[in-house]
């Protein structure tokens, strides 16, 4: 069983922590076609199809500018270098080396630059979501871009009965989706309870995949029906809301 969750926009450069040894990306030399595309965008380009800031803009044209394969095992490990609202569910940070070992195999990072990172994946500071709307060569979208690697990648290393437990956003999942992997899928949600009824409330949704991931990862599970017992963070399977391949998780109003 593994599981892909989504990154994240905001990032951490700053702290040196490290945990265990860092790797090169799967998909360096795939990386450095995306970022040659991405050089050549001007900060004005960048602004408008990432519907960012002219600061923000400013900062992310710097980084695709100075972003280089040579350099980047300079870098940070991809899960402590996130730092949105599923790292803060994740806590990474607090993991032992033998925790990272295990999320090495089992957790995937999907990347609109890097395609798919696993944990210890040294990566340079970027900002590209995976829906942003470039075209690269005969590819009209990230998506097509991506979906061959993607494949190839599941195809060689992970056995096609192995489940894949569904922790990133739809934008994110779209590449797996896109790249017609065969592996079955589980669908998690959860839902806080608010103003009289149940849904999903994003803060709190972000957060709780980040803490099902880390669940995963500090009990070292490997089958699906185990997921059923999980109830941190106040979270507990709604049995009929749920089924094979959807598991939903309530929480009461806090």
């Amino acid at each position: 069983m593994i599981s892909a969750i989504s990154p994240a926009k905001t990032l951490d450069f700053s702290s040196d922590l490290q945990i265990g040894s860092s790797e090169p990306p799967i998909f360096l030399a795939e990386a450095e076609k995306v970022n040659h595309k991405l050089r050549s965008l001007s900060a004005e380009k960048l602004m408008s199809i990432q519907s960012i800031s002219e600061n923000l803009a400013e900062q992310n044209y710097l980084r695709n500018q100075e972003w280089s394969a040579e350099k980047i095992m300079t870098g940070r490990q991809a899960v402590l270098a996130f730092k949105g609202d599923v790292y803060l569910g994740l806590e990474a940070e607090n993991w032992s080396e033998e925790d990272m070992f295990f999320a090495q195999e089992k957790l995937y990072i999907l990347s609109g630059l890097y395609g798919l990172l696993k944990p210890q994946t040294s990566i340079l500071p970027y900002r590209l979501e995976m829906g942003t709307a470039i075209t690269l060569g005969r590819k009209k979208n990230l998506y097509e871009f991506w979906q061959k690697s993607i494949a190839d990648y599941f195809k060689e290393h992970i056995p096609s009965d192995e489940p894949i437990v569904n922790l990133a956003s739809k934008e994110y999942f779209k590449a797996l989706q896109s790249a017609k992997i065969p592996n079955p899928i589980l669908n998690l949600e959860f839902k806080d309870y608010s103003n009289g009824k149940y849904k999903i409330v994003s803060f709190f949704a972000k957060k709780a995949r980040g803490i099902m991931a880390n669940f995963i990862i500090q009990n070292r599970i490997n089958s699906t029906d185990v997921l059923k017992e999980f109830n941190l963070a106040g979270y507990y399977l709604d049995e009929a809301g749920s089924d094979d391949t959807n598991l939903v998780f309530l929480r009461d109003k806090q």
